[in-house]
C-alpha cells in the first residue's frame, strides 16, 4: 500500500494538476473547417469591367483556378478564340462558365435566340470551355411574370441546351433577380418544365436569397440539377440609399455561408463555386481588392488556401 502524502505533497501535486487541467482547457481549439472536398473555386471577370487581360492575370495571380468570362469577349476574341486560349493557359486557368447572355422569350424569332447561344457555344469549345449560362431580360415591368411566360421560357432553355450539348456544351439555367425565375416559386415552375438531362441549374446564392429564399435549402431542393453556383453576398441599404440591397464580398452580407458550405459538403457537391460581383460595391475599392476580401474570409473558414 502506497504511503500516504504529506500536507505539502498534496498541495504541490494538486496545484500541478490544476495547472494542467487549466493550461489544457485553455489551449486554443481548431476552428471546424467548411472545406467542401470537391469544390473548385473561380472568379468571374464582370467586376473589371471588360478588361478580360487583366482579368484574367489578377484572378490567378489571387490563386483561383477558373475565370468566368462574359460574351463581351466575342468583339475582341471571336475571329480568334486561340489567342484568348492561349492567354487562359498561360496564366493556368480554366474557364468554368461563360455569360452568353438573354435567352429571351416573346421575341416572335426563338430561331434567332438559339442560333446564337449555339454560336456563343462554339467559341466556348474554341476556348477549351465547356459550359454557358443563360439569363433574360423577359420579365414584366411590373408584376409577377404568367406561369405561361415561365413555362416557355422553361421550354426555350430546353431548346439551347439540346443543340449546344450536341456540341459537348452544357446550357446551365441561372436565377436572378428582375428576370423570369426572381423567387424561389418562379425558379421551381422554370425547372420543372426543363429537361434535366439537358438544362442544368447554376444557382446564384445572393439572388436567390434577395428572392427570398434560403440557399441551404436549395442546394438540397435540387442537388441533382445543381452543376454550378455563383458564391456572393448581399446586404440590405441603409435608409435613403437608392436601391434596397447591394451585392458585396463574401462574409460582408447577410448570407449564411457556412451553411452553405456545410449543405454543398453534405450533398458531396462536386463542381464549380464561382465568385461574382455584379458591380464593385463602392467607388473606393477595385476589383482585385474585392477579391482579396472575398479570397481572405474564403481561407478564414478553410475553404481556400
Amino acid at each position: 500500500m502506497p504511503s500516504p502524502l504529506s500536507r505539502r505533497e498534496f498541495i504541490t501535486q494538486t496545484s500541478l494538476t490544476a495547472v494542467g487541467l487549466t493550461v489544457f482547457s485553455c489551449a486554443p481549439s481548431k476552428k471546424a473547417s467548411a472545406a467542401v472536398p470537391g469544390l473548385q473555386l473561380g472568379y468571374s471577370a464582370i467586376t473589371w469591367g471588360g478588361n478580360d487581360a487583366q482579368a484574367i492575370k489578377d484572378i490567378s495571380a489571387l490563386g483561383f483556378k477558373g475565370i468566368q468570362l462574359r460574351s463581351n469577349t466575342l468583339k475582341e476574341y471571336g475571329a480568334n478564340p486561340q489567342v484568348l486560349r492561349d492567354l487562359l493557359q498561360q496564366n493556368g486557368l480554366e474557364l468554368p462558365m461563360f455569360s452568353s447572355g438573354n435567352a429571351n422569350i416573346n421575341t416572335r424569332d426563338d430561331a434567332a435566340v438559339i442560333a446564337t447561344h449555339v454560336a456563343n457555344a462554339k467559341f466556348v469549345k474554341a476556348l477549351g470551355g465547356s459550359n454557358i449560362q443563360l439569363t433574360n431580360s423577359s420579365r414584366p415591368k411590373t408584376g409577377a411574370p404568367s406561369t405561361d411566360d415561365l413555362e416557355k421560357y422553361g421550354r426555350l432553355l430546353n431548346e439551347i441546351a439540346k443543340q449546344t450539348q450536341a456540341i459537348g456544351v452544357q446550357s446551365n439555367y441561372h436565377n436572378h433577380m428582375g428576370q423570369l425565375g426572381q423567387t424561389p416559386e418562379e425558379v421551381e415552375r422554370i425547372l420543372n418544365v426543363t429537361d434535366p438531362a439537358y438544362v442544368k441549374f447554376l444557382l446564384d446564392i445572393a439572388h436567390y436569397k434577395q428572392g427570398g429564399g434560403d440557399p441551404a435549402r436549395a442546394i438540397h431542393t435540387y442537388k441533382n440539377r445543381l452543376h454550378a453556383l455563383h458564391l456572393k453576398d448581399v446586404r440590405d441599404n441603409p435608409a435613403g440609399n437608392a436601391g434596397a440591397y447591394t451585392f458585396v464580398e463574401l462574409g460582408q452580407g447577410r448570407i449564411d455561408l457556412p451553411a452553405v458550405f456545410k449543405a454543398l459538403k453534405d450533398i458531396n457537391f462536386k463542381g464549380w463555386g464561382i465568385v461574382e460581383l455584379d458591380s464593385v460595391p463602392s467607388k473606393d475599392k477595385t476589383p482585385v481588392q474585392c477579391a482579396n476580401i472575398t479570397k481572405t474570409y474564403l481561407s478564414s473558414i478553410g475553404v481556400m488556401s
